[in-house]
Parts: structure tokens; sequence; C-alpha cells
């Protein structure tokens, strides 16, 4: 029994021996953080580590705004980035941007499809049918012509036709150039979508005066209401002819940003939670998903813009009973 409790005593001692360091140590700690210039020497080190790892880190909001707006740098990671030039004249800043670059591309992806179309068309017979590209770009023209601009002008739509096509083409190849790897979306540019529905704008006035001349032109703006109700009728109207290039305006290039900025928000959910079971759950099927939805949204858009447009080229030089002229010539 002695000798048992002995062997207690001897364990005892040697855990104080051990534990007795430790609180000391945990004493010294405590008490050096009730000093007062202790937490200012602890966050100035903290201020200055994150300082000098704030420029290191790049957020997921800055990555996916460098990807959708528009500036002088082509990134290819990992292989690299190409820096455009620089360009002022006269003050003005006329840089070559990566949206400058697609709209080239587009540019000569068009002239090339089409004079190959146009070449294989030449060489064809009239019993012969168009294949491969050049009926995809019939289908195309055709869906263009017949459900487009004759649905939506009627009347001499012809003459309004090579401007609809040009449109719904350019369009549809940016948006398209816009989902390829490395690529940028033209149409995402705000200043782009303006430029295109200033060019509908232009396009509605003049077919608006050529239909109707100047004095029916004004007679329009005056909705043939009595003259003392011009003073609100005209700038209403006024108003409602620049609301609709700024609705064309900005319906394009929000539904092309937007999709962009989901994809990669989804992408980068997986990168954010550091998880490999949310990225092949989560992330990449419904970024694929996205994706899928973007090619239908690439076509819809173009068309949404194209018919627009016609529609308002329509409403500008429709005839009053214009349309019961047409009903009675179709029931006889």
């Amino acid at each position: 029994m002695k000798r048992f409790n002995s062997k207690q005593v001897t364990a005892f001692f040697r855990v104080i021996a051990l534990v007795l360091p430790l609180l000391l140590s945990a004493n010294t700690l405590v008490s050096a953080s009730t000093e007062p210039k202790a937490p200012v020497a602890v966050s100035a080190s903290a201020a200055v580590s994150a300082t000098a790892a704030a420029p290191e880190e790049e957020k997921a909001g800055e990555v996916i705004m460098h990807h959708i707006l528009n500036n002088n740098v082509f990134a290819f990671p990992p292989f690299g980035e190409v820096h455009l030039p620089k360009v002022v004249v006269g003050g003005f800043d006329i840089s070559i941007t990566k949206h400058v670059v697609m709209l080239w591309l587009v540019s000569a992806a068009l002239l090339i499809v089409f004079s190959i179309v146009g070449g294989k068309y030449r060489g064809l017979s009239a019993r012969q049918a168009p294949t491969g590209l050049s009926n995809a770009m019939e289908a195309l023209i055709d869906f263009v012509r017949l459900d487009v601009a004759k649905a939506n002008i009627g009347h001499g739509y012809e003459k309004h036709l090579p401007y609809l096509i040009t449109v719904f083409m350019f369009i549809l190849f940016c948006n398209l150039f816009g989902l390829i790897p490395y690529g940028a979306t033209a149409t995402g540019n705000i200043n782009v979508t303006l430029t295109l529905a200033v060019f509908t704008f232009f396009v509605t006035q003049i077919a608006a005066l050529k239909s109707h001349g100047l004095k029916g032109f004004l007679q329009h703006l005056t909705a043939g209401t009595h003259w003392a109700l011009w003073i609100i009728i005209v700038p209403i109207e006024i108003i409602g002819l620049f609301t609709k290039p700024f609705a064309l305006t900005v319906r394009l290039f929000a539904n092309m940003t937007a999709g962009h900025i989901i994809i990669l928000s989804l992408i980068f959910i997986s990168f954010i939670l550091k998880s490999y079971v949310v990225a092949g759950a989560v992330s990449v099927p419904f970024a694929i998903f996205i994706y899928l939805l973007e090619l239908f949204v690439a076509f819809l858009q173009a068309f949404i813009f194209t018919m627009l447009s016609a529609l308002f080229i329509g409403l500008g030089s429709a005839h009053e009973g214009h349309a019961e002229h047409e009903a009675g010539v179709a029931h006889h």
C-alpha cells in the first residue's frame, strides 16, 4: 500500500512538472494581451500583411467584370495576354479594344460567309437547290424576309430588307462569337447596341418622312387631336420617338451581358467554396445549361432586335386606313 502511494505521489509531481510550464506561458500571454500597446502592434502587423496580400488576391467580381467590360487587354490564359494599342487623335480616345477586334472579326466572317454563299448561288441552275451553308443562310434570310420584314412592314418592305438582314446577321454573329472561348461579346457593349439602335431610329424617321411627307410627319406628332391638347401630346410623341431606340439599346445589351455574368458566377461558386462536390453537382452542370441557353438567346435577341426594328419602321410608314384596305382586298 505504501509502495502504491509512493508511485501515485511520484506520478503527481511529474504531471505538475509538465503542466506548470504551460500554465506559466499561458499566464504570460494573458498578461501581455492586457497591455495597451500589444493590440496596436498585432493589428498593425495584421494590417500590413493584409495590405501586402491584397494586391495578390483577385476577387471573383473583379475577374467577372474584367471579362465583361471592354478594355485594351485580350487575355488568353494560361498562354498570356495581348495588349492592344492605345490611339488618341485630337484629344479623342479611339483606341483599339477587344470589342473593336471582335467587330472586325465579325465583319470579316460575314464577308467571307456571304461571298462563299453568293459564289455557290451563281453556280446553281434553276433546277438545283442550295445545300449546306447556302441552305442555312437561305433559311435565315427567308425567315427575316417573310416573318419579320413582310409581316411587320407590309407593302414596300423590300426596300428595308437589306438593312434588316444585315442587322440580323451582324447581331447573330456577334452573339455567337462571344460564346467562343477567349472571345468577347461586342453586343454586350452598350455603345455597340446604341449605334445599332440609332441606325434603326434614322431608318424609321426617313421611312416616315418619305411615306407621309413633312406635313404628314408633323401631323403625326399631334396624333390628330385638338390644338388645345398639342402642348401635352407633342412632347409625349417626341419622347416616344426616342424611347424606342432606348428600348432596343438596353434590351440587347442587358440580355447579352446577363448571360455571361450568370455563367461566370456559377463557375466561381466552386472556387469560392473550394469544393469539388459543388463544382461537379452545381457549377459545371448549371454553367453548361446556361451556356446552351445562351446559344438560343443569341438567335432570339437577333430576332427580337430585327423584329422590333421592322415593327417601328412599319408603324412609322403606315397610312391610316391601309390595314382596312388590305383586309378588304384579302376578303374579296
